[in-house]
């Protein structure tokens, strides 16, 4: 992709220009009219059925996803010459947040849309695409995607599951099983990984009815109740040679950078809960009395819903920010009908965002968590009974922080992909390292801080000097050991959120400002509240990192460095969170 913008991890050691992101509001006609869609649909066919969805009925969750199909919600990420409609990012993450309040039902859908049906438009034949493509749009049948075994879940490419092929070279045959798969129970479609001659890495596409070929029990989960969860068994399964999926030995390939995708739309998924949960909380709040008042007029119960606004508002605008560049590359991904060559380029435009697409799956996870456990607070007794949906949501968000890689992984490879795109040649992170450590030795009178946002963009820019200079130290220091040093990778990474968290805030409320079209008051206040906050949390971290690279008298020349790069003046976040309240107490919901 020459002549491409590449922005992936560029976030730690470049400033951006608030023109350089899609923020909601910026949102076309035809964007907003998908999303009414998707909205519509789940209010009249999803909330009417809900209990029985919620049951785990195979026949409803197949039949609505059907009507899906119908309604080209199921096609969004298809090419049109393959029966989908080929929408951009912007479009398809706006369609995972809205059906996100579909609970189990969406989990079904996004399992089917993303992880299920986007190995065969990226890397399948056109052979494959054309005799699955049309019909998975459609929702005439349904996929899934089976990667995860008994013995192997974060360590992927550790799979035992086994592909031999024939002496006559026509097909494959498969031993092995897979576990905790989404949709197995009516899935008829299913994107496989074994190993061919126990050595490579491959992916197969196996149809239901193969023989040998058998379904486990539902397994009985905390939360996600109306999903499909089973085992899958291999034994002698006979796949045609033309259902591999890509390249013998290539999976690893599809697995991880489908997996990319999935974190994505997870981000996107949690994002929608987290509106729905801010909704019921706010709404409940309002019509709670205690001791002659609704709860709603205490400042802690105001705190709280301040709180998981600025959340949702941060959580937003990273996972546009990253749809947007996406798309932009995307763009220069060629022409569809040139179907290898778009697939890999779309590959490639995806993995260039790998290190985003983590941050949005570890914040977006913990941040509905938050969300949720809030939620249930304000509920207080109630929000523990099945009645109110808070208590479902609490038990389904729990998931999201293990499923699509745990937090735990997706920490230590947001700084090991962002080190390998800088031996790659792709960051200039070293320079950018060594001009700072010159400009530490130098004063650093603190600027003028008196226009909107001033204080805040300074903020960020010392937070991305102490990124610099911590990880810095511990490439120094460590050498290659870095990367068996997981509580400092884990440290680094959490830096790194933070600051992906605070610009995409900023420039979101930057453009807000600049475009003039609203008030932007309440974006500011929330921006304002979350800088100071976070990066309340980056000194913690950068300390620790510190005192177990340094110690003695170095660690406290490292120490008051951070103190130079640290010092601002504070903010009243106490008075700020109370107008953030105000607002989100008199619309009842989440507020921009």
């Amino acid at each position: 992709m020459e002549g491409t913008v590449r922005f992936g991890g560029r976030f730690v050691i470049e400033d951006s220009e608030p023109d350089s992101i899609v923020t909601p509001e910026d949102f076309t006609e035809e964007q907003r009219m998908m999303g009414d869609a998707a909205r519509q649909f789940l209010e009249a066919d999803i909330v009417p059925r809900d209990a029985e969805l919620e049951a785990l009925n195979y026949g409803l969750t197949a039949e609505l996803m059907r009507k899906a199909g119908e309604l080209g919600l199921l096609g969004a990420d298809v090419p049109e010459a393959y029966g989908g409609l080929g929408l951009d990012k912007v479009s398809t993450t706006l369609l995972a947040e809205t059906l996100a309040r579909a609970s189990s039902f969406a989990l079904s859908v996004g399992a089917h849309t993303g992880i299920g049906t986007l190995p065969i438009v990226f890397f399948g034949t056109e052979e494959q695409k054309r005799t699955y493509l049309p019909e998975l749009a459609t929702g005439a049948k349904i996929a899934a995607y089976c990667l995860t075994e008994p013995s192997s879940g974060s360590d992927a490419l550790g799979a035992r599951t086994t592909a031999k092929l024939t002496e006559d070279g026509s097909h494959y045959v498969l031993n092995g099983s897979k576990l905790y798969i989404t949709n197995a129970g009516f899935a008829d479609v299913f994107i496989v990984y074994a190993k061919v001659d126990g050595e490579h890495f491959t992916g197969f596409i196996v149809e239901k009815g193969a023989q040998g070929f058998s379904i486990g029990p539902e397994e009985h989960k905390m939360g996600i109740k109306g999903t499909s969860t089973c085992p899958l068994y291999f034994e002698d399964v006979s796949v045609p040679a033309s259902q591999v999926l890509g390249e013998i030995g290539k999976g690893h390939q599809i697995a991880f950078n489908i997996l990319n995708i999935g974190r994505f739309k997870l981000g996107a998924a949690c994002l929608g809960t987290a509106k729905e949960a801010i909704e019921l909380a706010a709404g409940y709040a309002n019509t709670r009395k205690q001791f002659g008042r609704p709860i709603s007029a205490y400042p802690l119960i105001g705190a709280k819903l301040a709180e998981m606004n600025i959340r949702a508002y941060v959580l937003e605008s990273m996972v546009y920010r990253t749809a947007g560049w996406i798309d932009s590359m995307l763009r220069q991904a060629g022409e569809e009908g040139d179907t290898a060559a778009h697939g890999k380029e779309a590959v490639k435009a995806i993995s260039e965002y790998a290190i985003e697409c983590s941050i949005l799956k570890v914040f977006g996870s913990e941040a509905l968590d938050e969300i949720a456990d809030e939620a249930v607070q304000i509920h207080g007794g109630y929000g523990y009974i099945r009645e109110y949906k808070v208590e479902r949501i609490y038990r389904d968000s729990r998931i999201n922080r293990i499923f699509e890689g745990t937090n735990e992984i997706n920490r230590l490879l947001i700084p090991g992909t962002l080190m390998k795109k800088v031996m790659k040649g792709e960051l200039p992170l070293l320079r950018k390292v060594k001009e700072l450590g010159a400009a530490l030795l130098q004063p650093m009178p603190l600027p003028e801080l008196d226009q909107p946002l001033a204080r805040e963009a300074y903020r960020i820019g010392q937070a991305k000097k102490v990124f610099l200079a911590v990880g810095g130290m511990a490439v120094q220091k460590l050498g290659e050991r870095l990367e068996r040093e997981q509580e400092a990778l884990s440290a680094l990474s959490d830096v790194m959120i933070q600051i992906f968290a605070m610009e995409s805030a900023l420039l979101r409320t930057q453009k807000l400002v600049r475009k003039g079209t609203s008030d932007p008051a309440n974006a500011i206040a929330m921006t304002s509240v979350f800088v100071q906050e976070a990066m309340e949390k980056i000194d913690s971290l950068a300390k620790q990192a510190l005192a177990f690279l340094e110690e003695g008298d170095a660690l406290q020349v490292q120490l008051s460095m951070l103190k130079k790069l640290m010092r601002a003046p504070l903010i009243d976040t106490v008075s700020l969170k109370r107008g953030i309240a105000a607002h989100v107490i008199r619309t009842e919901g989440y507020v921009v």
